[in-house]
C-alpha cells in the first residue's frame, strides 16, 4: 500500500469514528464576527458620519418611497398650536399638553435625558400616573387600558397648557446616590432619583397614586421590530423558567385598538402598545392632547372642567393622512452601521458578554417575516424594506423581573411594578455622541453603560455578578463591544 493511500484510508477511518484532525477546534459563534452582524438593520441599515442625527431612511428604500419619509419627518418635527377658529392643519394643541411636537421629544430620534439633580423634567421626560385597580369595575377594565389612571390628573402629569387653562403641574427631580465596588475595588457612583411634585393645578393627587418617570426611546429600528413575527417572539418566553437558567421572560398581552382583541406587545418601557400606529396615536394625544381617528377623545378628565370647556375644533385634530405619515417614518428611521465588528477588543467584549449571561435576555439576532406574512397571520404591517432581514437588535422584546432596585411599582397589563420590556442595544453608541447629557435605562439615572449594568438585578443578579468581577480590561472590552452596537 502506497504512503498515500494509507494516509487516505487512516483519514477516512477518523472521520468515520468522530476525530478532529483541525488545530483548533472551531470557536463559538460568540468568540468570532458572524457575517452581517455588521448590519444591525439587515440591508436597512444606514452609515452614519455626523453627530448631529441618526434620523436617516433605510437604506434599502427605493426612490419613490423617499419622499414619504420626509413628509413624516417634517410632521414629526411640525409645531402644533391652539385651536384658533380658522381650521388649520396645526390647529388642535392641548388643551392639557406636554409639548408641541414630536420632534421636541424625540431630539435627532435619539432618547431622552434624565433632569440635572434639583431640576425639573423637561420635554425627553414623561411622567406616568395611575392607582391600583381595587374595584371589580377597574380590574375588568384592565383588559382594554392596562392601567387605571389617576382620577384627577389621568395617565400622565401634562405640564404645559393653553391659555385659559392651568397646567396639571411640574416634577422636580433630585437624586439619591451610592457606590458599587467590583471584585478589584474600583468603585462606580449609582443614583437614584426621587421625585417631588409642585404646583399640582388640580388639587392634591390621590394617595394611592403610583408614579414612573420614563425618558423618551430611541426611535431607530423601531419598524423591523414590528416586523418580527409573534411566533419568534414567543419562541423565546420561558415565563416557568423550565430550563432553570433564571430567566423567565413573557410577552406582555395588550389591547389592539384598531383590531378590537388582545395582542402581543411590542412598544413602550413595559411592551404596552402593539404597533406603531396606536403608538403614534397615542403620543399625539397624551403628549400633545391632539385626537385622531384611533383616540378621538380629549385626554381631559372629568375633574378638569376648564379643560372640558376649552374650544375645540373640527375633530381629529389629526388627519388619518398625517398620521400615516409620522407611522411611516418613524417606521423606517435606519439602523446605523456597525463600524468596529471585527475589532480584537469588541470581540473579546462580545465574548464577555455571553460569557457574563447577558444575551440570555438581550438576544442577538432575529429573522423579520416576510410579505406574504401579512396576509395569513395577525400582523398589522410588513413592508418591504423590513421584510426578510436578519437583524441584530440584542432584545428579546420580552418582560423581564428586573429586581426591586429598578421597580417603578407601576403594573402596565400584565408586567408587574417590577418587569421591563428588554430595550435594543443597537445604535447605543451613538447615544452620547449626540447628546452628552443622555442617560439609560427608562429613567435616565444611569450616566454610563456600566452604571446601567450595574442596575440589573431580579434575573439578571447573576449577570451583574459575573461583570462585578471582571478586571478593568474586561470591563473595558465589554463597554467597547456594547457601544460598538
Amino acid at each position: 500500500m502506497t504512503n498515500n493511500l494509507l494516509i487516505s484510508v487512516l483519514s477516512l477511518l477518523f472521520l468515520l469514528v468522530g476525530c478532529d484532525f483541525s488545530e483548533h477546534k472551531k470557536r463559538p459563534a460568540y468568540e468570532q464576527f458572524q457575517p452581517g452582524e455588521d448590519m444591525p438593520g439587515g440591508t436597512a441599515s444606514v452609515l452614519v458620519t455626523g453627530f448631529n442625527t441618526i434620523a436617516k431612511p433605510s437604506a434599502n428604500m427605493p426612490v419613490f418611497n423617499r419622499l414619504n419619509f420626509h413628509k413624516g419627518n417634517a410632521l414629526f418635527r411640525q409645531g402644533w398650536q391652539p385651536e384658533s377658529g380658522e381650521d388649520l392643519a396645526s390647529d388642535g394643541l392641548g388643551p392639557l399638553f406636554h409639548t408641541t411636537s414630536c420632534g421636541n421629544c424625540h431630539i435627532h430620534d435619539r432618547r431622552g435625558h434624565a433632569p440635572e439633580d434639583g431640576e425639573v423634567t423637561d420635554a425627553s421626560v414623561l411622567v406616568r400616573l395611575s392607582i391600583p385597580a381595587m374595584t371589580d369595575e377597574q380590574k375588568k377594565r384592565l383588559k382594554k387600558s392596562g392601567v387605571i389612571p389617576e382620577p384627577t390628573y389621568g395617565g400622565q402629569l401634562q405640564v404645559n397648557a393653553i391659555e385659559g387653562v392651568r397646567p396639571e403641574g411640574s416634577v422636580r427631580v433630585t437624586f439619591e446616590y451610592f457606590k458599587v465596588a467590583f471584585a478589584d475595588g474600583h468603585q462606580v457612583e449609582l443614583r437614584k432619583p426621587i421625585f417631588t411634585m409642585e404646583n399640582l393645578g388640580y388639587g392634591p393627587l390621590a394617595d394611592n397614586t403610583l408614579v414612573s418617570m420614563r425618558i423618551t426611546p430611541s426611535m431607530i429600528g423601531i419598524g423591523l421590530l414590528e416586523a418580527i413575527s409573534e411566533k419568534s417572539l414567543l419562541a423565546n418566553e420561558d415565563p416557568e423558567d423550565q430550563d432553570a437558567d433564571g430567566i423567565s421572560g413573557r410577552a406582555n398581552r395588550v389591547w389592539d385598538i384598531q383590531k378590537q382583541r388582545t395582542s402581543i406587545g411590542r412598544f413602550g418601557w413595559k411592551a404596552g402598545v402593539p404597533t406603531l400606529r396606536q403608538q403614534s396615536a397615542a403620543a399625539f394625544n397624551g403628549d400633545m392632547g391632539l385626537t385622531t381617528s384611533l383616540l378621538p377623545d380629549e385626554s381631559c378628565t372629568g375633574r378638569q372642567k376648564d379643560c372640558l370647556a376649552a374650544p375645540k375644533g373640527v375633530a381629529p385634530d389629526v388627519s388619518d393622512f398625517v398620521l400615516d405619515k409620522v407611522v411611516f417614518y418613524s417606521r423606517h428611521v435606519g439602523v446605523p452601521v456597525r463600524t468596529n465588528a471585527k475589532k480584537p477588543e469588541v470581540l473579546k467584549g462580545k465574548k464577555l458578554f455571553n460569557e457574563a449571561g447577558c444575551a440570555g435576555c438581550h438576544q442577538p439576532s432575529f429573522k423579520t417575516a416576510s410579505m406574504d406574512v401579512q396576509s395569513q397571520t395577525a400582523m398589522t404591517v410588513i413592508e418591504q424594506e423590513q421584510a426578510n432581514q436578519l437583524i441584530w437588535p440584542y432584545s428579546d422584546f420580552l418582560l423581564h423581573d428586573m429586581g426591586e432596585g429598578l421597580a417603578d411599582g407601576r403594573p402596565e397589563f400584565l408586567a408587574t411594578g417590577r418587569e421591563w420590556r428588554t430595550p435594543a442595544l443597537w445604535g447605543i453608541g451613538h447615544t452620547q455622541l449626540l447628546d452628552r447629557r443622555t442617560g439609560f435605562l427608562h429613567d435616565g439615572r444611569a450616566r454610563s453603560l456600566m452604571e446601567a449594568i450595574l442596575w440589573h438585578g431580579g434575573e439578571a443578579k447573576q449577570s451583574r455578578g459575573n461583570v462585578l468581577k471582571m478586571n478593568v480590561g474586561e470591563r473595558k472590552a465589554l463597554v467597547a463591544f456594547i457601544k460598538s452596537l
